[in-house]
């Protein structure tokens, strides 16, 4: 099968580079190695290394299975947890112009 390639903007690339630093640095914190945390997450090291370099290519099932290695799994459920933006739409549908 044929490996796309995902194409992301300058800022979503950014965002992900972020995420791979901050759990390279939580690795670190915890005095853990690239091939521990690579083995006990059943993944290879090339593939840790990808993982810490904040890689699109790399499946997010993947991510979270590194952040439950590093007891840092529940962090993967505050994304998009306070969802302003979406809340004020919703808001909006909910406001009837009949009661006027």
């Amino acid at each position: 099968m044929k490996k796309r390639n995902t194409v992301l903007l300058p800022k979503q690339a950014k965002a992900m580079a972020i995420l791979g630093e901050n759990i390279k640095l939580a690795r670190l914190r915890r005095k853990l190695t690239a091939e521990q945390v690579a083995e006990r997450a059943g993944i290879s090291r090339r593939t840790l290394v990808s993982v810490e370099k904040g890689l699109p290519s790399v499946a997010m099932g993947i991510y979270v299975q590194v952040l439950f290695i590093l007891g840092l799994s529940d962090d993967i459920t505050k994304v998009a947890a306070d969802d302003k933006l979406g809340r004020k739409l919703q808001d909006s549908k909910l406001i009837s112009t009949k009661n006027k």
